[in-house]
């Protein structure tokens, strides 16, 4: 297992670098960069003309090397990386990048962790439910909820809550994790209570599609195990139904659902993100957008390289989780 761990990892580093030469060029690939954002800004807010806005887009160009060749840039950024473990400079944001990513990206790993367990655990459990009560009301009821959990976006449920919560139920705190008297007080109940009261509309709309693709699987294939010989087998020896199904059916019809593991993760990430943007969350998704917005490459490539490595994370995490609960794995993999 260490020797396939360390295989894994080592395969990784390749697999990342061309992510980070292939995500540098497509962030680069649009014409313009923040020096133009700046000449905009300066035109239509400062009240300069075409020259002076011209003349100090060049001047920050150079200054911060977004003169130089596509290449060089790239390569500057690499060097900054390994050498110094620096991701570059925020342009927008005005600190380094690692203040930026390290400001939001323990925020969006929380609640996509959080989202990712819920959406499990509850998932495999009414898919398990829907499975042994197979052409029920129950298991039409958490069939047509997996039909809507799957096939309806999430941005649209982020903009009906929304919509709900502030023209419906006058709620003004939008945008935040805590109520103004609970930003700089120390943890307690309430306080915990209150971030509830902000992220949990985040936290249903993420939830809610990884929840539908686990009970779908779950159940499809929990339904193909539960007629498999060696269940009839146990049947026969005399174990009681709940004892087949938990003990020697669902392990089996874990397999997908673990294999799963490997892009849940950025799933969820990216299901934080999409719902964060319509929320205004100081989490990543506002932060990517506004950075590709205004040409902060850097900020972009970072973050983009981030939700590279949770996927490859992810799969190597899905094969441990494979081998320690499938004996044929691990033999397979020491052989």
């Amino acid at each position: 297992m260490l020797r396939f761990l360390a295989m894994r990892i080592a395969s990784a580093v390749p697999v990342m670098v061309i992510l980070s030469l292939v995500t540098f060029a497509i962030i680069q690939a649009p014409p313009g960069d923040y020096a133009d954002y700046i000449r905009s800004q300066l035109i239509n807010q400062g009240g300069a003309s075409f020259a002076e806005a011209d003349a100090q887009a060049q001047a920050y160009r150079v200054e911060h090397g977004l003169d130089k060749p596509l290449p060089v840039q790239y390569l500057n950024w690499v060097a900054g990386i390994i050498t110094r473990g620096d991701f570059g400079y925020s342009l927008y944001y005005n600190k380094p990048v690692a203040a930026v990513v390290g400001e939001r990206l323990p925020r969006t790993l929380l609640l996509a962790l959080v989202c990712h367990l819920l959406a499990s655990v509850l998932g495999i459990t009414f898919g398990i439910w829907a499975a042994t009560r197979q052409y029920t009301w129950i298991d039409s009821a958490l069939s047509a909820i997996s039909f809507l959990g799957m096939t309806v976006p999430r941005f649209l449920m982020a903009l009906i809550i929304v919509y709900l919560l502030v023209f419906q139920f006058n709620v003004s705190e939008i945008g935040s994790f805590f109520s103004p008297q609970y930003g700089g007080a120390p943890w307690s109940w309430a306080k915990f209570a209150d971030l509830v009261k902000h992220v949990w509309p985040v936290v249903a709309i993420a939830t809610f599609g990884g929840l539908a693709y686990n009970m779908r699987v779950m159940r499809g294939n929990l339904l193909d195990t539960l007629n498999a010989q060696y269940v009839e087998t146990a049947k026969a020896k005399g174990l009681t139904g709940s004892a087949v199904v938990m003990r020697h059916a669902v392990p089996n019809a874990l397999h997908p659902l673990i294999m799963y593991q490997g892009v849940v993760l950025p799933y969820m990430l990216t299901g934080e993100i999409e719902t964060a943007i319509i929320f205004a969350l100081p989490t990543v998704g506002p932060a990517l957008v506004g950075s590709m917005a205004v040409g902060d490459v850097y900020v972009t490539a970072t973050f983009m390289m981030v939700l590279s490595a949770t996927l490859i994370v992810g799969n190597i995490i899905a094969d441990m989780l494979l081998a320690l609960l499938d004996p044929r794995v691990r033999q397979f993999r020491e052989s």
